[in-house]
């Protein structure tokens, strides 16, 4: 079991993930690629978790909304949303939370719409399923929806086919079918990826526009520190299934405290620092079947004792909402 997450957000959280644990069964056992992940969202609040590629994050936001595949399966833990286990629902009213108060946009925004299907028939799907609107209603709302997420002459592209809509516009599309039911809670997972810089930051622009408009709370899922810094309040580090650092998001980039953090953030390049090479993570993340013993991170890291291959660190408190699993940090013998 995970340390407690932190104190909820005054009124209570919106979302509450308590020791999340997710298994699938492979040859002779099973993995856990989220394993004791705990973690508040506030309303109108933006959470990014973010770490590389495999290291759960994903499958976090999956679990969360019920979308494993099986095998795959909630092994152990509990998502509250709103006040309401969601665990304890069946499927039928999942599916009407789901896509109505909890929206998602998915990866890849240049395969996740339906290439046989026009626009607006795929924005209005949701509007006629959970609200029960008329195929005119939601043709009309879709309209409302896609002015509301910048795309220009709405009532036209709606009878276009997502391939004539480029990367950018396809990933407002998405945007628009997550806001489509007035949800409370947005899972971005990616939502920048396969975008140039530009569109990036139109698309995370449009984001915070819409929650400061509309008030809602937002999971961002991102490898990417850029996006952290712009888009996010609070940053939750994950590696190896498990949860390493907490932090408001300038302490995070103020006042790194786990090797991993550190060892991420020295990995973006620098305007101010010129340098011959670019810095680089030694190693790799461990595969779910064979995950040391101690600290996941030991492997890799620079500040490696003895002690860190004995026990898995819990997160700790450091002051000023920041909480990390590197006990060596905690007793100060790395620097904070």
């Amino acid at each position: 079991m995970s340390a407690a997450a932190p104190p909820p957000p005054a009124g209570g959280p919106l979302l509450s993930v308590r020791d999340l644990v997710v298994e699938f069964p492979v040859a002779g056992g099973t993995v856990r690629p989220v394993d004791g992940v705990s973690f508040d969202i506030g309303r109108g609040e933006v959470v990014a978790l973010v770490g590389e590629s495999g290291s759960g994050k994903s499958m976090t936001s999956l679990a969360i909304a019920r979308l494993l595949a099986a095998p795959g399966r909630i092994a152990s833990g509990s998502v509250t949303f709103d006040g309401e286990p969601l665990q304890a629902l069946g499927e039928a009213a999942m599916r009407r939370i789901r896509g109505a108060r909890i929206g998602m946009i998915f990866q890849e925004p240049m395969s996740s719409l339906n290439p046989l299907l026009t626009v607006g028939e795929q924005v209005a799907e949701s509007l006629r399923v959970h609200r029960g609107l008329t195929r005119e209603q939601a043709w009309a709302r879709a309209a409302e929806l896609l002015r509301l997420v910048e795309i220009p002459s709405p009532n036209e592209r709606l009878r276009d086919w997502p391939h004539r809509f480029s990367g950018g516009m396809r990933q407002r599309v998405m945007i628009a079918i997550a806001l489509a039911c007035d949800p409370q809670l947005l899972i971005a997972d990616e939502p920048t990826t396969a975008l140039d810089v530009t569109i990036q930051d139109q698309i995370l622009g449009l984001i915070e526009r819409l929650r400061r408009q509309l008030g809602l709370a937002v999971l961002l899922i991102t490898h990417d520190l850029g996006v952290v810094a712009q888009a996010a309040d609070r940053a939750l580090v994950m590696y190896a299934g498990r949860i390493v650092e907490r932090a408001p998001v300038d302490a995070l980039f103020a006042r790194p405290a786990h090797p991993y953090t550190r060892a991420l953030l020295a990995s973006v390049p620098s305007l101010e620092v010129r340098q011959a090479r670019l810095h680089t993570i030694e190693g790799q993340v461990p595969p779910l079947t064979a995950l040391p013993p101690g600290c996941r991170f030991a492997p890799r890291c620079a500040h490696r004792v003895a002690a860190c291959d004995a026990v898995l660190p819990e997160l700790a408190a450091l002051g000023d909402g920041r909480e990390t699993a590197c006990p060596r940090v905690v007793a100060g013998e790395i620097d904070d």
